[in-house]
């Protein structure tokens, strides 16, 4: 079984910071992409920034320049660091893993993995 667990996120005010992380454990051979989703009410959970295990990264257009996800392959940990926060960064953010496992058929499968989501509030 693999666990993904999640920092608490918080309440910030417009303009400031967080920093989130999401640390991976359990049953890994590796771990290949992980990234940062959110969801608010009554909307689909939408990606918000992504990151291969060589560092490649992606980002929703609406976090460019301000979000920076980043990881630690050495403690299977994806941070994401929030500057310049708006108020419709507000959401349940949620960490995602794709892990390479063995089966018990001796071969290598992906799996998607999912933390239990942490509130980000930001005040105007």
């Amino acid at each position: 079984q693999v666990q993904l667990v999640e920092s608490v996120g918080g309440l910030v005010q417009a303009g400031g910071s967080l920093r989130l992380s999401c640390a991976a454990s359990g049953s890994i051979f590796s771990i290949n992409a992980m990234g940062w989703y959110r969801q608010t009410p009554g909307k689909q959970r939408e990606l918000v920034a992504a990151i291969t295990s060589g560092g490649s990264t992606n980002y929703a257009d609406s976090v460019k320049g301000r979000f920076t996800i980043s990881r630690d392959n050495a403690k299977n940990t994806v941070y994401l660091q929030m500057d310049s926060l708006k108020p419709e960064d507000t959401a349940v953010y949620y960490c995602n893993a794709t892990v390479a496992k063995w089966t018990m058929y001796r071969t290598l499968e992906e799996y998607d993995y999912w933390g239990q989501g942490t509130q980000v509030t930001v005040s105007s």
